[in-house]
C-alpha cells in the first residue's frame, strides 16, 4: 500500500540564525513594522544582564513595557497578568526574550488577548481536554490577532510550535493550548546570546530537542521531511551538546544546536505523534515541578526501553544518527544523558516515591500517552516506566 500524507508548513514566516540579535530584531521590526512592542522577558537575564537593556534600546520608542516575572512553566496567573498589560499597552508585537515558559508565555498572550481571557479560570474555555480513555477535545476560539517573535535563549524548541503549554496551579496540571495561528511569527538565534544560559539548562533542553526528534523518529505516524529533518536534528544535537560540554564558549557548537533544536520540532509542526516521554514529562513538569529538560533526561531511555519490542528498526536509526549504530538506543540517550553530567533518575530531580501514582493516572489525561507507538493501557503501564526511572 502507498504511505500517504498531508504535510502542513508552520504559520512562522523566518528564522534568524546566527546573527547578532540587536541587528536581527532591528530587521525584524522594520520588516513587521510594529511600533508598539510589548516585551516578555525572563526574570534572570533582566536581573542579572543587560541583555534586555540592550533589547529596549534597539526598540527605542516603540517598546511600550516589560513583562520579567514569568514563573517556571507558564502557570495561568501570570499568563493573565501579563496579558492585560500588554492590551492596556495596545502591544501590536509580543517580543520574548528567554527560554521556553517565556515562549509559551508569548503565545498564551497573545490568545488571551484575542480572547477576552479576564481571569485564569477563563482558560478553561480554551484548554484541550483529554480524556483517560485517549479522547480529545479541542475548544474553538479567535486566531491571535497581534504577532509574536521570539529571541531564543534554550533549546527546548517551542519557538517553533503553534502549541502552548500553560499550567493550572490550582489542580498542578499543565494544560496544552493549540491554535495554527499561535506559531511566533519569527525566531531569532543568537548562540552568543546563549552564553549567559546556565549550562544544566542548555543542555538538559538540548536533550528535551533530542526527545523531540527521537520521538518523531520512532513515532507511529512519521512524515517524510520530519523523518529527514529529526535524523539531522540528532546528529547535530549529538555533537552539539558534547563540544558544549567541553567549550562552553564554543559558538559554532551552539548554533548546532540551536539548529538541531529547529530541526527536531518539524514533525510536530505537521501533526507527527510524540510519544510516552513527553506524555509524562509534561504531568512531571505541572505535577512536580520537574524542568521539561529533565524530564527527557529521565524518561526518555525507559520510554525507549518499553517501546523497543514495537519499533526496533526505528529505534536503530536512532543510534546511528547519534553514532552507535550497533548498540540500543535506550542505552545510547542514557550514556549521552549521563556524559552530560544530567540527572538520569525520578529521584535526582526531586520526584518523591509517594507521588507515582499521582503522576501516572494523570497521564492517561495526557494526548500523547494515547500515541505511544507500544499502546498503554491505563496508569499501570505508567508506573512501571516510572518505577523503571525512579
Amino acid at each position: 500500500m502507498l504511505k500517504s500524507g498531508i504535510y502542513s508548513y508552520p504559520h512562522t514566516q523566518r528564522i534568524i540564525y546566527g546573527t547578532p540579535f540587536a541587528q536581527a530584531l532591528a530587521q525584524e521590526v522594520a520588516t513587521v513594522g510594529a511600533q508598539r512592542v510589548y516585551l516578555l522577558a525572563s526574570g534572570t537575564l533582566s536581573r542579572h544582564t543587560d541583555v534586555v537593556q540592550q533589547v529596549l534600546q534597539v526598540l527605542g520608542p516603540r517598546s511600550v513595557g516589560v513583562f520579567d516575572q514569568m514563573p517556571a512553566h507558564t502557570p495561568r496567573h501570570a499568563v493573565v497578568q501579563a496579558a492585560q498589560q500588554a492590551a492596556l499597552a495596545r502591544a501590536d508585537l509580543i517580543l520574548t526574550l528567554g527560554g521556553g515558559s517565556i515562549t509559551d508565555a508569548g503565545k498564551m498572550v497573545t490568545l488571551c488577548m484575542r480572547n477576552g481571557i479576564e481571569t485564569p479560570e477563563d482558560l478553561d474555555r480554551l484548554a484541550t481536554r483529554v480524556h483517560a480513555d485517549g479522547r480529545v477535545e479541542r475548544p474553538e476560539f479567535h486566531a491571535p490577532q497581534v504577532p509574536s517573535s521570539v529571541i531564543s535563549t534554550t533549546l527546548s524548541a517551542g519557538e517553533f510550535s503553534a502549541l502552548a503549554g500553560c499550567t493550572d496551579t490550582v489542580r498542578g496540571m499543565k494544560e496544552n493550548f493549540l491554535h495554527p495561528q499561535a506559531a511566533p511569527r519569527s525566531v531569532i538565534l543568537d548562540p552568543a546570546l546563549t552564553l549567559h544560559t546556565p549550562e544544566w539548562l542548555w543542555l538538559s533542553t538540548g536533550i528535551r530537542a533530542l526527545d523531540h526528534a527521537v520521538e518523531d523518529l520512532c513515532s507511529i505516524n512519521t512524515q517524510p521531511l520530519s523523518e529527514a529533518t529529526a535524523y539531522q536534528a540528532l546528529r547535530l544535537l549529538g555533537q552539539g551538546l558534547r563540544a558544549v560540554k567541553k567549550d562552553p564558549t564554543d559558538l559554532q557548537a551552539r548554533l548546532d544546536g540551536q539548529l538541531g533544536a529547529w530541526m527536531s520540532i518539524i514533525g510536530s509542526s505537521a501533526g507527527v505523534h510524540k510519544g510516552a516521554s513527553h506524555g509524562i514529562g509534561h504531568i512531571l513538569g505541572g505535577t512536580a515541578g520537574v524542568p521539561h529538560g529533565y524530564t527527557s533526561c529521565v524518561m526518555l531511555p525507559h520510554v525507549l526501553r518499553f517501546n523497543q519490542s514495537v519499533n526496533a528498526a526505528q529505534q536503530q536509526r536512532v543510534s546511528e544518527a547519534l553514532g552507535a549504530p550497533h548498540r540500543a538506543a535506550c542505552e545510547v540517550v542514557a550514556d549521552l544523558v549521563a556524559e552530560l553530567g544530567l540527572p538520569t533518575t525520578l529521584r535526582e530531580v526531586g520526584v518523591r516515591a509517594d507521588m507515582l501514582d499521582e503522576i501516572a493516572h494523570k497521564s492517561m489525561h495526557d494526548r500523547l500517552i494515547h500515541t505511544n507507538p507500544r499502546k498503554i493501557h491505563g496508569p499501570e503501564d505508567v508506573r512501571r516506566i516510572l518505577d523503571a526511572a525512579w
